[in-house]
């Protein structure tokens, strides 16, 4: 049973105008359909890899913020700096540290939270 319909539409991948003979008919051809597939099947992928990026900043976060003792890193993500503005501020005394070898510094979350407490004042103060 084929159809007389004569319908003129435009493609939704190249933007082209064809004779489409269905209602249904999206693509132009073949070969853009494909294409259009294709297209979907990657913006899906990168949404789920986004999402699975996502999940994993904030279950890290919440193992930031559940933790007691923090490593250099970790502290510089909790304040949203560099692990080398983190050691300045180590070096300079204003925050204090335990290094336990010479390669494992730990900060408590304490110190961390005094830091803030500090600079509120002096704001205060002035």
């Amino acid at each position: 049973m084929s159809s007389n319909i004569e319908i003129i539409r435009i493609c939704q991948y190249c933007g082209k105008e064809f004779i489409a003979k269905t209602t249904v008919t999206k693509y132009c051809s073949h070969t853009c359909n494909k294409k259009a597939y294709k297209a979907e099947l990657k913006t899906k992928k990168i949404e789920k890899s986004n999402i699975n990026t996502q999940l994993f900043k904030e279950s890290s976060m919440d193992l930031i913020n559940s933790s007691a003792f923090l490593t250099v890193k970790e502290s510089a993500c909790l304040l949203k700096c560099s692990k080398q503005m983190v050691y300045d501020l180590v070096n300079s005394g204003r925050l204090k540290s335990i290094k336990l070898s010479v390669r494992n510094t730990r900060i408590s979350r304490i110190e961390i939270d005094n830091l803030f407490k500090i600079s509120i004042r002096k704001v205060k103060e002035n």
